[in-house]
């Protein structure tokens, strides 16, 4: 694969609002080989803007086995095999949503596909990201 290399998928999941009974909504989902360790996620909550979140690979990849993350990002099992929680805490408060985990394993596997574990050094143009730091745009 090539550093132009991208994955995108669409995922319906759900919203958990405090009464415990749940808000569908849409997430889009996006991994760019050039940009290896990230997956972005946009939540489409009502007409307005879509909400990114930034995840690591590797935090969605372990969080489908086991209960990982801390701080702004908290990844676990359901309780079934079929469901993944997702949940995000910032400023603006707090949400957990039910994920849909073969949609996502799928997704998954697909960036694994693209980029291998292990690889993700590989894909990163070093140089351009110098440049940046050094001399933003």
């Amino acid at each position: 694969m090539n550093s132009s290399t991208t994955v995108s998928a669409e995922l319906g999941l759900r919203l958990v609002v405090p009464d415990r009974t749940t808000v569908p909504l849409l997430a889009g989902l996006e991994y760019a080989a050039d940009d290896p360790y990230a997956i972005r996620m946009a939540f489409y909550v009502g007409d307005d803007e879509p909400v990114e979140w930034i995840f690591a690979r590797e935090l969605l990849t372990v969080g489908i086995v086991r209960r990982v993350g801390e701080g702004d990002v908290e990844v676990w099992p359901g309780a079934d095999d079929g469901t993944l929680h997702i949940a995000l805490s910032s400023p603006f408060g707090d949400a957990l949503f039910e994920v849909p985990l073969p949609a996502l394993a799928d997704f998954l596997h697909r960036t694994y596909q693209a980029v291998p574990a292990g690889e993700e050094s590989e894909f990163i143009d070093i140089d351009a990201e110098l440049e940046n730091l050094l001399w933003p745009s």
